[in-house]
């Protein structure tokens, strides 16, 4: 399958930004997504996952609240709102997707399959 995520951008701190990840090439249904960001210098990390044949989204406690995640399996798209964003939240965002992959692993980069591209998101003070 292929990702093409986009919306990232620069916005105030308390905007909010709506990213997109168009997927292709697949069910989009039959795919465990999420979204990850990376930090200039850092490691990838899980900002939150929309499992497979399971309606509610998991969510790193960092933005809790403040972002959420949806899927349109129709459209084979999936979202991330993300509302309140703060300067650290600064970082590149990039999509995910997974074939099959057990709830302990759902944090972990390697475990997914497939990504995006990944799109800047820039906040500023």
């Amino acid at each position: 399958v292929q990702l093409q995520a986009s919306g990232g951008g620069l916005v105030q701190a308390g905007g909010s930004l709506r990213l997109s990840c168009a997927a292709s090439g697949g069910t989009f249904s039959g795919y465990t997504v999420g979204w990850f960001r990376q930090f200039t210098g850092k490691e990838r990390e899980l900002v939150g996952v929309s499992k497979r044949f399971n309606s509610n989204p998991i969510y790193a406690n960092s933005v809790k609240g403040r972002f959420t995640i949806s899927r349109d399996n129709a459209k084979s798209t999936l979202y991330l709102q993300m509302n309140n964003l703060q300067p650290e939240d600064t970082a590149v965002y990039y999509c995910a997707a997974a074939r099959g992959i057990i709830q302990s692993n759902l944090g972990v980069p390697a475990a997914y399959d497939y990504w995006g591209q990944g799109t800047l998101v820039t906040v500023s003070s």
